[in-house]
């Protein structure tokens, strides 16, 4: 999947914070099982942009904001060091940007094999809303985008949990499969591939479940088919339910070390608009989630 146009590799969002460390370590995780750079993205905000600010800036403002930029760079830096295999070196770029964090993590996105950013929830809904910059990243990158909920460090899944994905046919979930066959595979864990859709009984009125479920396993095979010869050493679960999507694919999330989904499904506004079963599990999933964003 590395893309030798995508000459900022791994790119991931700093900003100081304590959570920060989290994603940055799985970041560098990320690089390393790629063999791809790992580029630390630092936006360096104006406040003389606000609206309600009618304050000359300090002469040295940004004289000192820089300043903390580079510690801040260098301190995380070094996380993304420490949490490196012993036996696998990246190589880390670090980069202070002026401009909005999302404007500036967009724009990094461009070349980019994906874009790593912490889930920020906004209060007491059960931790249920995206920060501003991840649910901004998830409807406009230019590529891939990992989101990670640092409320339950990825660290503590084990290495040999399986990655799920779901799939339903469009273009956008196809570009899930090969993502979540690639990652499989660097990790050499089991992939679950998950069908499941959520429709009225009425339509299977004299069908029985059985042979519904034979004919939706049958065809899931045929989807699967190409990319199992294209990674032979991926052992592939399929799972065919007749359920929510969402809900089927956050429950297998609770066993998995990550979850892969498409932008948008059947129907979806490319580029525009979250498909709402990737919607849901980007908000309720504990463990990273890849949302298989594709080049426009």
């Amino acid at each position: 999947m590395s893309s030798s146009s995508a000459d900022s590799g791994i790119v991931v969002g700093v900003d100081g914070s304590p959570e920060s460390k989290a994603v940055v370590a799985w970041a560098a995780h990320e690089a390393a099982l790629r063999g791809s750079r790992l580029t630390l993205v630092h936006a360096l905000t104006d406040p003389s942009a606000a609206a309600w600010l009618d304050v000359p800036l300090p002469a040295d403002y940004w004289t000192e904001q820089s300043a903390m930029a580079k510690d801040l760079l260098e301190d995380v830096a070094r996380t993304a060091r420490e949490a490196l295999p012993q036996d696998r070196a990246v190589a880390i770029e670090q980069k202070s940007v002026s401009g909005s964090p999302l404007a500036v993590l967009v724009d990094s996105s461009e070349d980019a094999e994906m874009v790593v950013v912490g889930c920020r929830g906004l209060g007491g809904i059960q931790r249920a809303l995206l920060g501003s910059v991840s649910s901004g990243l998830v409807h406009h990158a230019h590529c891939p985008v990992a989101v990670i909920h640092v409320e339950d460090p990825p660290t503590d899944r084990a290495a040999d949990a399986p990655v799920v994905v779901g799939i339903d046919g469009s273009p956008a979930s196809e570009r899930a499969v090969e993502i979540a066959f690639d990652e499989a595979s660097r990790r050499g864990v089991d992939l679950i591939a998950l069908h499941t859709w959520l429709e009225s009984t009425d339509d299977f009125i004299g069908v029985g479940w059985a042979e519904v479920r034979a004919q939706a396993d049958e065809t899931l095979a045929e989807r699967l088919a190409g990319w199992q010869e294209r990674y032979p050493d991926v052992v592939v679960r399929r799972v065919v339910k007749m359920d929510n999507p969402a809900r089927e694919l956050l429950e297998l999330s609770t066993s998995a070390q990550l979850l892969v989904v498409g932008s948008h499904g059947r129907g979806g506004i490319a580029g525009m608009v979250l498909g709402s079963v990737s919607s849901a599990v980007v908000h309720g999933a504990r463990v990273p989630v890849i949302v298989a964003r594709a080049r426009p």
